[in-house]
């Protein structure tokens, strides 16, 4: 069995980290009447949606009926399964509980569907919750009348560490406490994924920070703000060279991100000089990977401007700093146009003159300047 099912809450209070969620939930159920509006959580994954209803049920004996809006596209399919279930009494639980997931999928390729879930939501005898990822799309707009909508946010950093460790302890893991933190910090308040790379680096019974590098790439896309925001405020070398690990920017773009804003996070002249002395090597690695086309040396440059502008600093500056998009970059955004021209009349130069463009750059193009 799986740590995610094994874990399980299995009462509707061991949720973590949504007890917001968790009391507005057990209101709108405690006032639910038939015919009544569903309800409609909506929120990152792994977060607790599901664990919520499926809690429920086995705390109050519920058969908890769970489908995925995105097995059925017409009237009819959502008809036959889902108007019918509601119709039956349950056997041998006290009473049903519906739960039907991502309804904005059933809502991306509609053929009457959503009018349907209308219908059996205003008709139905039992209680019904939907889950969305996003309940402000357009597409849902007539169904979200219907519903009271109930928010799941990102588990809290120290909720998810807890829970964790919960979970080590009764697995009988050993893992140090800054393991327990990247996870967490790499899980991005999606205590589902943490669980499963928790289980996955827990097949030895010891878990050591070096066994991090070995997870793979998160799915999901990291801001460059946010990458920053971890490399300047981080303790850990591992937690800053990690952080960049799922941001869709190459290491040079990266590299002038750091380089503009090391002044506006950092304040002592000392820490400034010290970051940036780091940076000045890691451009050395840069321009002998681009050089001798030896992509090693890349890595050398990313422990630098990561790890090493990280551990720059005495202590984390505990201050909300407004990053800057790089100078450099907004210079060749608006230079652009005058470039490629530029570039378009030295080769014809080339071509008149016989020779490379960059002679005619460094030895001609000056005295043409010339008035």
């Amino acid at each position: 069995m799986l740590w995610t099912e094994k874990y399980a809450p299995k009462k509707v209070e061991e949720v973590v980290g949504q007890k917001k969620a968790v009391d507005q939930f057990l209101i709108w159920l405690k006032s639910w009447k038939p015919g009544k509006k569903a309800a409609l959580f909506h929120g990152p994954a792994g977060t607790g949606k599901t664990a919520l209803v499926e809690a429920l049920g086995k705390e109050k004996n519920l058969e908890v009926i769970e489908m995925n809006a995105s097995d059925f596209r017409t009237a009819q399919q959502i008809r036959e399964v889902i108007g019918q279930s509601m119709k039956q009494k349950s056997l041998f639980k006290k009473s049903k509980i519906f739960m039907i997931d991502e309804i904005d999928g059933l809502a991306s390729e509609d053929k009457g569907g959503t009018g349907e879930i209308i219908k059996i939501i205003k008709e139905s005898q039992y209680p019904i919750i939907l889950t969305a990822n996003n309940p402000w799309d357009t597409k849902l707009r007539s169904l979200r009348s219907y519903c009271q909508l109930i928010q799941f946010g990102k588990v809290f950093y120290w909720d998810m560490i807890k829970r964790l460790q919960y979970i080590c302890e009764k697995e009988g893991i050993k893992c140090g406490k800054e393991i327990l933190k990247q996870l967490a910090k790499r899980s991005e308040g999606d205590l589902r994924s943490a669980i499963n790379d928790l289980e996955t680096l827990s097949r030895k019974g010891e878990i050591k920070l070096s066994d991090l590098e070995s997870l793979g790439t998160r799915e999901r896309e990291t801001s460059i703000f946010d990458v920053l925001k971890m490399i300047f405020k981080t303790k850990t070398a591992l937690a800053a060279k990690l952080s960049i690990q799922n941001l869709d920017k190459d290491p040079d773009e990266i590299f002038l991100w750091i380089e503009q804003n090391i002044i506006n996070e950092y304040e002592k002249p000392e820490e400034i000089a010290k970051a940036y002395e780091i940076l000045s090597r890691a451009d050395i690695f840069m321009q002998r990977t681009k050089k001798r086309q030896n992509w090693k040396f890349q890595k050398y440059m990313i422990d630098l401007m990561t790890a090493g502008v990280a551990l720059a600093k005495k202590e984390m500056y505990k201050k909300f700093t407004r990053y800057q998009y790089p100078d450099r970059i907004n210079f060749l955004r608006r230079t652009e146009v005058e470039r490629a021209e530029e570039k378009q009349r030295l080769l014809e130069l080339s071509k008149r003159l016989h020779c490379s463009t960059k002679k005619i750059k460094k030895e001609f193009l000056p005295f043409f300047k010339v008035e």
